[in-house]
């Protein structure tokens, strides 16, 4: 049975409470049994798009195990063709109808991009500039307002706009996404963890199934 987008976002919700508050039942899930009844097959009810900081496993913040979650981590929570081939691939071979855009406070790739924008460092390698500049045009128009002169804001700001950004790509830059969000329900929510509180916050609600 298929859970619906509205199901999966109650059940993430409800593992980041358990975790924030010290009640996780990860154990449970990641036992030897369920690693043994998971061998044949997987449904995760909800695939997570999320940044490769150490300390922001999705697993664990959102307190669930083995098979729940279709997990794709990338420095910034960036999406390029690869990111969006494996959200099509886990949405449609497993009917997984959640998309979530995990970002987190203080991201690194946001700093980097940050201040890259305001001063540019020759020495970054090819590869690391090819994750900026897909950094870049979700947060270059917070540094013409002023947010300049508040640098914790800016962060926290640009933080959000990449997410938000993130999860737009992933809407409208798939044919196959746009077609099980048309038709059978799938959607894409953008959320932020918060390193000093381990609070995951959800930025788009989820409607109707």
């Amino acid at each position: 049975m298929t859970v619906t987008a509205r199901e999966a976002l109650a059940r993430l919700q409800e593992g980041n409470r358990r975790f924030v508050s010290d009640e996780r039942k990860l154990d449970v899930r990641a036992s030897h049994t369920r690693r043994e009844a998971l061998a044949d097959g997987q449904q995760p009810y909800a695939i997570v798009l999320g940044c490769s900081d150490s300390r922001v496993p999705a697993e664990v913040v959102f307190d669930q195990g083995l098979g729940d979650l279709f997990v794709i981590r990338v420095g910034g929570n960036i999406v390029a063709p690869s990111q969006i081939g494996s959200v099509e691939f886990a949405a449609d071979r497993f009917g997984t109808r959640l998309v979530v855009v995990l970002g987190h406070s203080q991201c690194g790739v946001v700093l980097a991009t940050l201040q890259e924008l305001q001063a540019p460092d020759p020495t970054h390698s090819r590869n690391l500039r090819s994750i900026v500049d897909r950094v870049r045009p979700s947060v270059e128009g917070l540094l013409k307002t002023n947010l300049v002169n508040d640098p914790e804001a800016l962060v926290r700001e640009a933080v959000r706009a990449n997410v938000r950004v993130s999860a737009n790509q992933l809407r409208h830059g798939s044919d196959v996404l746009e077609r099980l969000i048309d038709q059978d329900g799938l959607q894409v929510v953008g959320a932020e963890y918060s390193l000093e509180s381990g609070v995951v916050n959800f930025f788009d609600g989820v409607y109707g199934g």
